[in-house]
C-alpha cells in the first residue's frame, strides 16, 4: 500500500495510545465494562421504577443536589465544581443516550463512583439509596427536562 492508501501508517488510528492522559483516565471504566462487564453485584440490574412525571421531578432533584455541582444543571460537565477536575465530568446528556449505558452500567457508576478509575466521582451507594438512583437515571434519561 502506498503512503496515500486510507490504511497507510499515516492514518492515525483510534487506539489508546492516541488518547490524552485525561481521556485514557476518563476511559478506564469502559474499557473495564466492554472487557470485563460490570461487578457480579451489577450484573441484570434493571430499574424498579417507571419515568412518570413525579419520579422524573424527584430525580431532577436529587440530581441537582448530589450531581450538577459538578456535571452541570443540563449534564454537559460544566458545573462550578467540576471546572478543575482532570478528567472533566462526563458528559452526561450524551452519554445516557449512548448503547452501553444501560441499567447495570449507570447503576454501577453512580454507586461506585470512579475511585477506581482514578476520577474524582464519589461512589453514591451510601449516601444515596438505590431507589433515589433510579430517580436520576429516569430524570438524565428524561432528557434532563
Amino acid at each position: 500500500m502506498g503512503p496515500n492508501h486510507m490504511w497507510s501508517e499515516r492514518m492515525p488510528g483510534w487506539g489508546h495510545g492516541n488518547m490524552g492522559p485525561g481521556q485514557q483516565q476518563r476511559m478506564q471504566r469502559h474499557w473495564t465494562y466492554m472487557n470485563e462487564c460490570v461487578p457480579a453485584a451489577y450484573r441484570g440490574a434493571r430499574s424498579t421504577i417507571r419515568a412518570t412525571p413525579e419520579v422524573i421531578a424527584e430525580g431532577q432533584t436529587l440530581y441537582t443536589a448530589n450531581c450538577a455541582s459538578c456535571h452541570g444543571a443540563e449534564g454537559l460537565g460544566d458545573g462550578e465544581a467540576g471546572r478543575s477536575l482532570v478528567p472533566s465530568p462526563a458528559l452526561l446528556r450524551w452519554f445516557v443516550q449512548m448503547p452501553m449505558s444501560g441499567d447495570e452500567y449507570l447503576l454501577w457508576a453512580i454507586s461506585e463512583g470512579g475511585q477506581r478509575f482514578g476520577t474524582e466521582m464519589p461512589a453514591f451507594r451510601e449516601a444515596l439509596t438505590e431507589e433515589e438512583i433510579w430517580k436520576i437515571i429516569a430524570y438524565m434519561r428524561a432528557g434532563f427536562p
